[in-house]
C-alpha cells in the first residue's frame, strides 16, 4: 500500500466521521453545557478546551459582518450611499450594540440622512455606548465626521 492510498482511507474515514458525528452529536447554534458540564457550540465543540482557531473566528467575524452589512442596507436606505468608511462605522456600532441597539441611535440616524455628518458624530459621542467604549467611539465618530477610516484598508493580522 502506498503513500497516496493511506491519505484515501484518512479522507474516507473523515467524511465517514463528518457524517456520522453530525447525526451522533446534533446541531446547536447555540452555546449549551454538553453532558460532561462543558460549553458546547456546533457540532459539539467544546469551546472550554478547545476554543476557536484564528481561521474559525476570522470566517465567524466576517459571516457576522455580511449579515450586519445585510441588515442595515435592508433596514437603513441611506445606507448604501454612504461612503465605505460610514458604512464601516455602521457596521462596526452595530456589530458591537446589535441591531436593537444601533436603532436607538434616532438623532443620528436622522443626521446622516441629512448629511450632517458632524452632528451624526456629536450624537455617536453623547451617548452611554460612547462612555462604555471608550478610545473606539472617538474613532468611529471621527471616520464619521470625515468620511475617511484608510488605515483600516490593509489586513490587520494579530
Amino acid at each position: 500500500m502506498g503513500i497516496g492510498d493511506k491519505m484515501t482511507k484518512f479522507k474516507d474515514a473523515e467524511l465517514m466521521a463528518l457524517n456520522g458525528l453530525k447525526m451522533d452529536e446534533g446541531f446547536k447554534s447555540r452555546a449549551y453545557t454538553c453532558t460532561a458540564g462543558k460549553l458546547t457550540v456546533g457540532y459539539g465543540r467544546n469551546l472550554e478546551d478547545r476554543g476557536l482557531s484564528i481561521a474559525e473566528a476570522k470566517l465567524l467575524l466576517k459571516n457576522d459582518i455580511k449579515n450586519v452589512t445585510r441588515l442595515l442596507n435592508d433596514r437603513y436606505g441611506w445606507f448604501h450611499v454612504l461612503s465605505e468608511a460610514r458604512q464601516y462605522v455602521c457596521i462596526n456600532m452595530a456589530f458591537n450594540l446589535g441591531m436593537a441597539g444601533f436603532d436607538t441611535f434616532k438623532k443620528m440616524h436622522a443626521a446622516i440622512l441629512l448629511g450632517e455628518f458632524e452632528i451624526a458624530a456629536k450624537e455617536m459621542l453623547d451617548s452611554k455606548w460612547a462612555t462604555q467604549v471608550g478610545d473606539r467611539a472617538r474613532r468611529l465618530a471621527v471616520a464619521m465626521r470625515l468620511g475617511k477610516a484608510d488605515q483600516l484598508k490593509g489586513d490587520y493580522n494579530e
